[in-house]
């Protein structure tokens, strides 16, 4: 198991590394042009998402730790990662929450396609990913409200 270890590390570090890269184009639109959207009154305060989005690619990384013990990570896995990262481009970059809703209903399908496909190879892998899609599944609500109340 210890032989594993750079594997582990290098699957949450991936992780961690796309939720980084979505994070450069959040972080500087957060005070500026984020709080000047009209947000539902469900929306979390804006300290809630860091520690979340950490968590939850934590989660994903283990989760492709597991696969990757096993076999090839299948492809769904890294279209969901590419979306998952595009999103943040998309709607605090881009500053473009239309189209980021089109991407995130994407993203919760591709989340759903790697629950199925990791399940396929090991369970727990799958179990892992379950907070990650309902957490996206909230912020497909947030954002659809998001887009209707702008």
């Amino acid at each position: 198991m210890l032989k594993d270890f750079p594997k582990l590390i290098l699957s949450i570090g991936l992780c961690l590394g796309a939720g980084f890269i979505g994070s450069i184009f959040t972080v500087s639109s957060i005070t500026t042009w984020y709080v000047t959207l009209n947000k539902p009154s469900f929306s979390p305060p804006n300290w809630v998402f860091g520690p979340v989005w950490t968590m939850l690619y934590a989660l994903m990384g283990i989760s492709l730790y597991l696969v990757w013990l096993k076999q090839r990570i299948p492809t769904v896995f890294w279209i969901q990662l590419f979306l998952n990262v595009i999103w943040s481009i998309i709607f605090f970059g881009m500053r473009n929450p239309l189209l980021a809703l089109v991407d995130i209903v994407a993203l919760w399908i591709a989340i759903i396609l790697t629950i199925k496909a990791f399940s396929k190879i090991n369970k727990l892998s799958a179990y892992l990913l379950y907070p990650y899609l309902a957490w996206v599944s909230f912020a497909s609500i947030l954002n659809f409200a998001i887009v209707i109340l702008n």
